[in-house]
């Protein structure tokens, strides 16, 4: 399990990390966790600079976008 990022907003029904490092970002597809290991949702797009890219994540059924806003996301 790798982290993901900080999630720092919604847009369109997706939740937007913005990741930490230049290391490789998370694969499109890839199963989204957060801290309390709860699976939230999965990565639909990565996307902005290299060095720091975003990630967008489309939430799982039950699961409250605004809830995710401040809180820390990693993939499986």
């Amino acid at each position: 399990m790798r982290r993901v990022g900080l999630v720092v907003r919604t847009a369109g029904g997706l939740a937007i990390a913005r990741a930490d490092t230049a290391a490789e970002p998370p694969r499109i597809g890839s199963s989204v966790v957060d801290e309390s290991l709860s699976t939230v949702g999965r990565v639909v797009d990565v996307f902005g600079p290299i060095d720091h890219p975003y990630v967008a994540v489309t939430p799982n059924d039950g699961v409250g976008l605004a809830s995710l806003v401040g809180g820390k996301l990693y993939a499986r």
